[in-house]
């Protein structure tokens, strides 16, 4: 009863924090969904929690209790003032999640927890995007039941398409919050501000943002040949509905002729016309993942 009641919490975390996670994890069965949800709820606890941090002192600080946290919650110890990590702790065991994709995600928001974040070049960027968001993809990789080790590197590249994907969303709200994870040598071969927001009007921008976008778009390409090694129970059709509609961002972000200073959310219709985009992918490609029971 306890544990229906922990998984009921991760998923109202879900429900209103990842509207596109939610909406494309309904493929999933339901221990898997649940699962899924778990593991979000402590990602997304970890962010809260060194949001809330004031400067580096406390940022590691921060990092450090959550790290303690994490050993915890491990150890089978989820304290009550967490109503999601019974769940969480149940989650990582029944599925052999390993302890260090937590380990790094809490250290790529610690990242973004320092007075002002800037981003130097691209290789800055790629790290990053490994540790807020290649790691989820990594700790999601058992519960969606990967069958080859090998895919590993493609679900890590489906983490990085999403976090330049926000990125690119939100570029005026981390300005406003001082963060520019824009690469500032990128910015600058492109004739555009390093320390200010660009004239999202200007062809400079538009022509950086293109480039932007078609990176981005080349991680969900390469993300498309680890899909059919997750099991053959849903969890192939998930995978393939958050590749599509999360990339469905950039779609509306073209369509704006690159202004993201106006509203570049997916609207429901769209979601369920890019579902069945993804439901067409999931039926083309090679089904080698097999089935799992949930």
């Amino acid at each position: 009863m306890e544990l229906d009641k922990s998984f009921c919490a991760a998923a109202r975390v879900v429900q209103h924090h990842a509207k596109s996670f939610y909406f494309s994890s309904f493929p999933l069965p339901a221990a898997k969904r649940r699962a899924a949800y778990a593991v979000y709820a402590f990602c997304r606890h970890c962010d809260d929690v060194v949001d809330r941090a004031e400067g580096a002192s406390e940022a590691s600080a921060a990092a450090s209790e959550l790290g303690g946290l994490l050993s915890s919650l491990y150890q089978g110890a989820a304290p009550a003032s967490l109503p999601w990590g019974l769940a969480f702790s149940e989650t990582v065991h029944r599925y052999g999640i390993e302890q260090r994709f937590f380990s790094d995600l809490i250290e790529g928001v610690r990242m973004d927890a320092l007075p002002e974040v800037r981003i130097a070049n691209w290789s800055e960027l790629e790290r990053y995007c490994y540790h807020v968001a290649s790691v989820v993809g990594l700790a999601m990789a058992p519960i969606l039941g990967m069958s080859d080790p090998g895919a590993a590197k493609q679900a890590a590249d489906l983490g990085t398409a999403m976090q330049l994907t926000n990125i690119l969303r939100d570029v005026v709200e981390d300005f406003e919050n001082r963060r520019i994870y824009l690469p500032a040598d990128e910015l600058e071969r492109a004739g555009l501000p390093t320390e200010s927001l660009p004239d999202f009007a200007s062809l400079e921008w538009k022509h950086y943002a293109k480039h932007f976008v078609a990176r981005a778009s080349k991680y969900y390409g390469a993300a498309e040949s680890g899909i059919p090694s997750l099991a053959n129970d849903g969890s192939q059709y998930c995978a393939w509905c958050m590749r599509w509609i999360y990339a469905g961002i950039l779609d509306r972000i073209e369509e704006a002729d690159y202004d993201v200073s106006v509203r570049r959310s997916v609207p429901m219709l769209s979601k369920v016309a890019l579902a069945m985009k993804a439901w067409a992918s999931c039926r083309a490609s090679v089904p080698v993942g097999r089935l799992v029971q949930a």
